[in-house]
């Protein structure tokens, strides 16, 4: 389906590296007032597409190339600010720094920031907004709960290349008069694609009246698959024993695991030695204040329920902690500094090194919080069957996650974030999560 695929990054990649050359040309035009001759395109287009390649992979990082920043306006607009302001910075210091890759005049340059923004801006908004390059398909939605009316509201979004034609709620719906007439809604409705949900009861009392339109060219798409594209995470409701024979392995993926170990190490070792003096200095600062302990350690659950010690730099003044929760904790001048500028966290480079928690993962919880959870959330021990990590798919897409104490409702938003992670994981999903954090990390808007 159209907007909710690879394809569409893909062709959004390809849009933008058009646009991208497109605005180079224009740049050249206005700079020697005439139209550019093969020998001017040739000097600069070799510089710039290094360049061109730096500026995608920011692109990705800002999330440009995700399905639902895309879609929304206000994260599409400004993402694409916030990329450009760090991509000419970038295209300053590239060519500033390196004499044998500087171009002349610098003008050119900073034409061609300005120019870029604009074709970027017009391609991805004018032509894909409000030039319908496609026929928008009708849906039949035919659902139940709260996911179906999430989904509902979703497809408003006009990027989507869908409209809602007609929806029908399951829990509401009489079994018999479904299967009277469905067929009729589907042509008075001119529906082209039918999305069902296939687990629940009452869809099988269709399933014959809607299989002769399998013959009229009507796509059938599973409910929870397009909620799982749409919304990257898993719809709780499909969520069940036989879910889980089927989609999640704990068996180890030999290729996946090496390349994971081997990324884990490499970068724990190198961003060691690259913060080293960002650890001596918290580490001088800490006891410096107070003369107390420069870590704090702390359980936590690990893969297979094993539990260890978080290590991170000590935050908070001395304080108690019943059944595990700090009670009434006072973070220090310097802790407030360190949590800001997330200095504290670096200490979990060791125990990505002791092989206790890896780069990317589900955040590994108090011993306290899974105990209580295992009661109110359910499957909630199937997120221990992978390592834990210092960042994970749920800290990039929940909103608003659950904090120190005990949240079921919450918990379970962001369980259905962990079980996305844990059925798709591979290593270019942990890699462009790790991209992802580091955005976060820089805008200072993580949780």
């Amino acid at each position: 389906m159209k907007g909710l695929g690879k394809k569409e990054a893909f062709v959004l990649i390809i849009g933008d590296l058009i646009a991208l050359f497109a605005a180079l040309w224009i740049t050249l035009l206005l700079r020697y007032g005439e139209i550019p001759d093969t020998n001017l395109l040739s000097l600069f287009i070799s510089t710039f597409s290094i360049i061109f390649i730096i500026w995608i992979v920011v692109y990705s990082i800002a999330g440009l190339y995700d399905k639902l920043n895309f879609f929304s306006e206000q994260k599409f607009s400004g993402g694409l600010v916030r990329a450009q302001i760090i991509n000419s910075a970038l295209a300053v210091a590239f060519f500033y720094l390196i004499p044998s890759l500087a171009i002349t005049p610098k003008t050119v340059l900073f034409i061609y920031v300005a120019v870029s923004f604009v074709f970027l801006y017009v391609w991805r908004e004018f032509l894909i907004t409000y030039l319908p390059l496609y026929r928008k398909q009708r849906v039949l939605l035919i659902a139940a709960g709260e996911e179906m009316q999430q989904f509902k509201n979703e497809m408003n979004n006009p990027r989507y290349g869908i409209v809602c034609a007609a929806a029908i709620d399951l829990d509401e719906a009489d079994p018999e008069e479904l299967q009277r007439d469905i067929a009729s809604l589907i042509e008075r409705e001119q529906v082209q694609i039918v999305v069902v949900d296939l687990y629940h009861e009452k869809a099988q009392a269709m399933v014959s009246s809607l299989y002769t339109f399998l013959f009229s060219q009507v796509l059938f798409v599973n409910f929870h698959q397009f909620y799982e594209a749409v919304f990257n995470r898993i719809p709780l409701s499909v969520v069940t024993h036989s879910w889980f024979m089927e989609n999640i392995s704990p068996r180890s993926k030999r290729t996946y695991d090496f390349l994971k170990f081997v990324m884990d190490n490499v970068i724990a070792i190198v961003l060691g030695i690259v913060t080293l003096p960002f650890t001596i200095f918290a580490a001088v600062a800490i006891k410096w204040e107070d003369g107390g302990s420069i870590f704090f350690r702390q359980d936590r659950i690990g893969k297979n329920n094993r539990v260890f010690k978080n290590i991170k730099f000590r935050t908070m003044s001395p304080h108690k902690e019943v059944d595990g929760l700090s009670k009434n904790p006072e973070i220090t001048r310097i802790g407030r500094f360190l949590r800001k500028t997330r200095i504290d966290e670096l200490p979990q480079i060791i125990n990505i090194l002791r092989g206790e928690v890896s780069l990317v993962g589900p955040r590994p919880e108090l011993p306290v919080l899974v105990k209580q959870y295992e009661q109110d959330v359910p499957y909630y021990r199937v997120r221990h069957l992978i390592k834990p990590g210092l960042s994970g798919w749920a800290q990039l897409y929940q909103k608003d996650p659950p904090k120190i104490s005990a949240d079921a409702y919450k918990t379970r938003i962001k369980l259905s974030y962990d079980l996305y992670y844990i059925k798709n994981r591979s290593f270019f999903l942990d890699i462009g999560i790790a991209l992802k954090t580091i955005a976060t990390l820089l805008s200072r808007s993580g949780e």
